[in-house]
């Protein structure tokens, strides 16, 4: 019952169905949608080393301003747009100043062609790259209301306002489960700067573009505008307990929480006679972690008896590891320690990573929890047995053949040789 990794892609699918099922399609057109209207906050560069001309004989700044115009022609109607510059207005050599050079440019709202354009054509560059106050002013933009929020920023280098990093910033962003996605764009970077805005996009769920020509840089910004205007399933935030007793009652859906490094969180789920409860756990590794990692998710009774487990284990650099389990609850209650009757299951989700003495380890790991309960299959052939499930059947045809096979061969050497011994 345990989801491994050759599980990969069922587990995809489970996630996949339960989206389906939790959202339905976005109504058409000609019908009021009733949701709030998607937000997007473009971040741009304007700092002195946007001057370099190496995009199409053009500079930086040049193919910064052509691709926005393109991308504001382009932006969906329900979509409400805003641009926040960096390093746009202090030319000067003090950096404590320069390091607080952010503003926004127009206002996250209903978007102005001609006055976000007008706006644009004035920039030229001028100052330093404030990336980390410039993430922080761009979620102050987006705050309030439950639409989707998604930050664009476009660069062509790191961060010059060190201590405040960048990526820790993001991963401070993410860890309010405020679910905005930060997706960065490089122009022309380097490795220090692929780096840390590949840190920026992975802390908040996003994307990271390496851009090397105009017509890359307005087709991406545009990508991800339009992505903003789809309908997409967000996770419920929730927070796990330290017991059972003290966990959150979760429903069937999506959850997001965060969870120390080697932690131990709590959930429960109601699961009645007959249904079946399925679970899956991703741990998302933001940052630099030790060898030799894992993550458990375990179903036990309220009275801490083990139900069934699932777990996943892994050595060297990833991204993400899940796992999953499956629990199909029988129709009348037994006597082995399952959980009874108007008991809810909990789930224990755990990790066992750790990092090096240099990385920070807060705010914790991001975690991805899926719940489905359906009603359990009607036959117990249906459900997986020893991992093997519907297989039984060819893996017990295939010892008959192996035996068949060897009397067949035992009979053909023993003929050979009286043969032989004959001639």
């Amino acid at each position: 019952m345990i989801i491994s990794k050759r599980s990969a892609a069922a587990l995809c699918g489970l996630v996949a169905a339960l989206a389906v099922g939790l959202f339905p399609p976005a109504a058409s057109a000609d019908e009021p949608s009733g949701k709030p209207a998607p937000k997007v906050d473009l971040v741009l560069d304007v700092s002195g080393s946007m001057r370099a001309r190496d995009i199409d004989g053009q500079s930086r700044m040049a193919a910064a301003k052509q691709a926005f115009n393109e991308v504001l022609d382009a932006v969906p109607q329900e979509v409400e747009l805003g641009i926040r510059t960096l390093g746009a207005n202090y030319p000067g050599k003090d950096k404590k100043v320069g390091c607080e050079d952010t503003a926004q440019l127009y206002p996250v709202g209903p978007l102005d062609r001609t006055e976000a354009k007008t706006a644009v054509a004035t920039l030229a560059p001028t100052g330093w790259t404030p990336i980390g106050p410039a993430l922080l002013g761009a979620a102050k933009d987006l705050e309030g209301g439950d639409a989707t929020r998604r930050i664009v920023l476009i660069t062509d280098g790191e961060d010059t306002c060190a201590p405040l990093d960048p990526c820790e910033v993001a991963r401070e962003i993410a860890a309010k489960g405020i679910h905005l996605v930060i997706d960065t764009l490089g122009l022309v970077p380097d490795a220090k700067t692929r780096r840390q805005l590949t840190c920026i996009a992975e802390a908040t769920g996003g994307t990271y573009t390496s851009v090397q020509h105009t017509d890359e840089l307005s087709g991406r910004v545009t990508q991800l505008v339009d992505r903003a205007a789809d309908p997409v399933v967000t996770p419920v935030a929730t927070v796990g307990a330290a017991r059972c007793a003290d966990a959150p009652v979760l429903k069937a859906g999506l959850y997001s929480d965060r969870e120390k490094f080697s932690e131990h969180r709590w959930y429960r789920v109601d699961v009645l006679p007959g249904q079946e409860l399925r679970a899956s756990v991703s741990v998302a590794a933001d940052r630099a972690v030790d060898r030799d990692y894992g993550v458990l998710l375990r179903a036990v009774t309220v009275h801490g008896r083990e139900i069934v487990r699932g777990s996943e284990a892994g050595d060297g650099r990833t991204d993400v590891i899940s796992t999953g389990l499956r629990y199909p609850k029988p129709e009348a209650d037994d006597d082995d320690g399952t959980a009874s009757a108007g008991e809810a299951v909990c789930l224990q989700v755990s990790n066992s990573f750790s990092a090096p003495d240099s990385v920070k380890t807060t705010p914790g790991l991001p975690v991805e929890l899926t719940i489905q309960v359906v009603d359990s299959p009607d036959e117990p052939s249906d459900v997986a047995a020893f991992g093997l499930g519907r297989g039984w059947w060819l893996l017990g045809l295939l010892v008959l053949t192996g035996l068949v096979a060897g009397l067949l061969w035992g009979w053909v050497s023993r003929w050979r040789v009286a043969v032989w011994r004959t001639n």
